[in-house]
């Protein structure tokens, strides 16, 4: 997957918050995400959050 940093990740499940949306803040082994809903940030895996991923909105589309 081309993923870079500050796109936006909609992953397939929703986070506690009902947020589906995340921020990319670090590519590499792992990825640092943070929640657009309540901003809370964690770590996660690469092969784990390709696998959770629906869909890459590119930094350039996504209107803040």
């Amino acid at each position: 997957m081309d993923i870079h940093v500050n796109d936006t990740l909609q992953m397939k499940k929703s986070h506690p918050c009902g947020s589906k949306e995340w921020l990319v803040l670090r590519v590499g082994m792992d990825f640092r995400l943070r929640c657009k809903g309540c901003g809370r940030e964690m770590m996660i895996p690469r092969n784990k959050a390709e696998k959770s991923v629906k869909k890459i909105l590119p930094a350039e589309s996504v209107e803040e």
